[in-house]
């Protein structure tokens, strides 16, 4: 099964191995093709026919095309997704020597599936903050070779680890370094000497802090014996924003859209440069100063939130209601939910299908058991903060917050044709 894109998202993956490596990866993008920076301290000027983008904290960005098409009247096409994925972070003081093995502590970010990361050839990157000659500066790092691991406890040891072992991620989850290390040696030492690589100024009184995760180098692979299926980290959620981003170059058109990427969906979004931050918010005021066009603008105006849905696995389809079970490889999912976990509307989910018929592709439903909760998204929470329609909907997967996700290859050609033709859309029923 061959898919167009899916090289091209491997590639684009595997090179984001954190949310600043991603937000970094679309602004490079955005460039290439005459996208302008505007800074959110700085005075704007924004002209129709404009490409411009934004970023929040290198973490979150968000990218405008002024359509040429009356912006109060036909509003914005707006898709978002989340930068950040669940993982392991290094604390601030994280050093602890145990039986002469140097080992790293860790947080755990958002809804972690701990067991997979054992045994794992893990990297680390993130964002270091340095003194700079005029303040404060920021480097990306990647170590991109596999530095450590947490090795599991052999059954000989636990004779009921397979009847269900317990994982305390404080005492059990600490990342194996070095053996043997120098007295005295830290972490911020070690950065140092990484840093050191691309940056021989760089010294350990240099590095005020840093935000680094732990991440498989195992790279993205097609599996399958038809190569069905996209194995990867962080499939959830940079398999949206890669389509996302894809979907919003390739689209053509004089209507304005807006792509916004936003970090710690995973951890409640409740952040500076998160969803319920004002990162869209501001922009559109920004955009429509005037209260009462801004209002009628965003009366006109839709949104996708777009973020992966849990696949029906085959081992476990008692855990998906009867008849919204979906399948890889069948479908982009529209995500429902009474309790608005959501921020599908008959409305939004019956122009999605429109879309979907329109580009011939099948489209699927999703909604929890009676018994269980769904999940989160940017959804509901932008949705209500800036008062447009909006709609969720996401590729199936397997997997999901494990440190190796499974999607369907087609799908990811059904998501961007609906994209695609989404950005390009003017009119629909208000």
């Amino acid at each position: 099964m061959s898919s167009p894109i899916c090289n091209k998202i491997m590639a684009w993956i595997d090179a984001s191995p954190t949310p600043y490596h991603a937000v970094e990866t679309v602004r490079r993008e955005l460039t290439a093709v005459g996208y302008s920076e505007l800074k959110e301290g700085e005075k704007w000027s924004l002209a129709a026919g404009g490409r411009y983008f934004i970023t929040r904290r290198d973490a979150s960005i968000l990218a405008f095309r002024h359509g040429t098409a009356d912006l109060i009247e036909s509003g914005l096409r707006i898709a978002g997704a989340h930068t950040d994925s669940p993982a392991l972070k290094v604390k601030p003081k994280p050093e602890k020597i145990s039986q002469g093995y140097f080992q790293l502590g860790i947080e755990v970010y958002g809804g972690v599936l701990l067991a997979p990361w054992f045994d794992r050839d893990l990297s680390l990157a993130g964002r270091v903050t340095l003194k700079g000659e005029a303040g404060l500066r920021h480097q990306l790092v990647n170590f991109e070779r596999p530095v450590a691991t947490i090795p599991s406890l052999a059954i000989h040891l636990d004779r009921t680890a397979n009847e269900g072992r317990a994982l305390n991620a404080q005492e059990q989850m600490r990342p194996v370094l070095l053996q043997n290390p120098e007295p005295g040696l830290t972490f911020k030492a070690l950065l140092a000497r990484e840093l050191m690589k691309n940056d021989g100024g760089v010294t350990e009184d240099d590095i005020l802090d840093f935000d680094l995760s732990f991440y498989d180098t195992q790279k993205a692979a097609v599996v399958g014996l038809g190569g069905e299926f996209l194995a990867s980290a962080r499939l959830d959620n940079l398999l949206s924003c890669f389509v996302g981003l894809n979907a919003f170059l390739s689209s053509a058109g004089d209507q304005s859209a807006v792509l916004a990427l936003f970090d710690h969906e995973e951890v409640g979004s409740q952040s500076h440069v998160g969803a319920q931050g004002n990162l869209l918010t501001a922009f559109i005021e920004r955009l429509v100063p005037e209260p009462e066009a801004r209002f009628r603008m965003l009366h006109n105006s839709l949104m996708l939130s777009v973020d992966n849905a849990h696949g029906i696995h085959p081992n476990f389809p008692h855990k998906h209601d009867e008849g919204h079970g979906p399948r890889l490889n069948a479908g982009p999912v529209i995500k429902y939910d009474a309790n608005q976990g959501y921020a599908t509307s008959t409305e939004t989910a019956a122009l999605v299908k429109l879309l979907a018929q329109q580009c011939s592709a099948p489209y699927q439903a999703y909604v929890t058991r009676a018994d269980l909760r769904c999940g989160s998204t940017i959804g509901p929470m932008t949705s209500a903060k800036a008062g447009i329609r909006t709609v969720d909907i996401g590729l199936p997967t397997f997997a999901m917050h494990s440190i190796r996700e499974l999607a369907g290859v087609q799908d990811l050609d059904y998501l961007d044709d609906i994209i695609e033709r989404y950005f390009e859309l003017r009119d629909f029923s208000s």
